[in-house]
């Protein structure tokens, strides 16, 4: 019981962090997912961004600062399983914003469950977006 005594205030500052992170996430979701396009998912594979048009060295900086915070909201999630904090929605959004081979067909994935796309439906409807549209045939 000493050692947690001793690293009381660590403990706190992991509640704060996990308390905004919820309260962030829980306030951009729906707002980054009216932000995709309703036909994201019915092509094989991803369109180049527009970020590709920017200055390369301002594309670099961006693509690092998004893997960086993709590392951290994953490293913060997996931390979040084992104390309070929703890790499973950390660790999503983490893997999100990160790049790696795959992770298109990934999202395709995920995004073709039918309860996935329900919610995430759901989610655009109260962004007046319009219903995201998935391609079938795969």
């Amino acid at each position: 019981m000493e050692w947690l005594s001793e690293y009381q205030a660590l403990f706190t500052w992991m509640a704060i962090i996990s308390a905004l992170t919820f309260v962030i996430s829980l306030l951009t979701l729906p707002w980054l997912v009216a932000r995709i396009p309703s036909d994201y998912f019915c092509h094989k594979k991803r369109h180049p961004v527009p970020l590709k048009q920017t200055h390369p060295a301002l594309r670099i900086a961006i693509l690092i600062g998004k893997n960086v915070l993709g590392w951290v909201l994953l490293l913060g999630g997996i931390i979040m399983l084992f104390i309070p904090g929703q890790g499973l929605l950390t660790i999503a959004m983490g893997l999100l914003l990160m790049d790696y081979p795959g992770k298109f067909t990934l999202e395709r994935k995920i995004a073709s469950n039918p309860k996935t796309l329900n919610g995430l439906n759901w989610l655009r409807a109260k962004g007046k977006s319009p219903a995201l549209e998935i391609d079938a045939e795969d």
